[in-house]
């Protein structure tokens, strides 16, 4: 029951938003992994703001790598975190020229090896500049729709994301971060969501504490 539930998810959030995909501008896979990695805590338009100026400055992986720490922490300082932001993205192009030959790893295992990226931004990666899906990225609106709608009782972010992988067939783990994620944001928000609105009223169990 809990699995044909998943796939009404997907179906009708497919439909419901049929065009959606990563809100974050990048041009090939090292700026997307610049821009996960900045989008941590941070909105995607803040990120996009920022990466607007710094992917004209710096534009290989020996950019970062040679860049001025503390000004690159500045360039990046309206996104949050910066400093712990800054050193990932110097320290991650510095072990990706000197570990994987110049290029950025196109696999789970190496992604999660360099500094900054765990399983949410290596899937990111991995399904927007790759096309490759090893499992489900789980942000803060996957966790709060996957809880809401009883799809994972988990508090974990690992841990729903392993939930959600039982559920569903894995050509539809790339898409449903992009789903859940603007579906999260145009209606079930963290406050006052607009379940009157929702494609999926009917199927959530949540609903009721939210009809005012």
């Amino acid at each position: 029951m809990l699995k044909e539930k998943a796939l009404k998810v997907v179906s009708r959030l497919k439909k419901e938003y049929p065009a959606t995909r990563t809100f974050l501008n990048f041009k090939n896979p090292l700026q997307l992994l610049v821009a996960t990695i900045l989008s941590a805590q941070c909105t995607d338009r803040q990120v996009n703001l920022v990466t607007s100026q710094l992917f004209r400055k710096y534009r290989s992986l020996k950019d970062y790598a040679r860049a001025d720490l503390n000004k690159l922490r500045r360039e990046v300082h309206s996104t949050g975190l910066f400093r712990n932001k800054a050193r990932n993205i110097l320290m991650a192009a510095k072990k990706i020229l000197d570990d994987f030959n110049g290029k950025v790893p196109d696999s789970l295992d190496k992604l999660v090896q360099l500094p900054g990226v765990a399983r949410k931004t290596a899937n990111i990666v991995l399904y927007n500049a790759f096309g490759k899906v090893e499992g489900i990225a789980v942000d803060t609106h996957v966790s709060r729709l996957s809880q809401r709608l009883e799809l994972s009782d988990n508090q974990n972010r690992d841990k729903i994301e392993k939930d959600l992988m039982c559920l569903l067939p894995q050509k539809e783990w790339g898409c449903l971060n992009h789903l859940l994620v603007q579906h999260g944001r145009e209606i079930c928000r963290s406050r006052k969501p607009k379940c009157l609105q929702c494609v999926l009223k009917s199927i959530c169990p949540g609903k009721k504490a939210f009809f005012f």
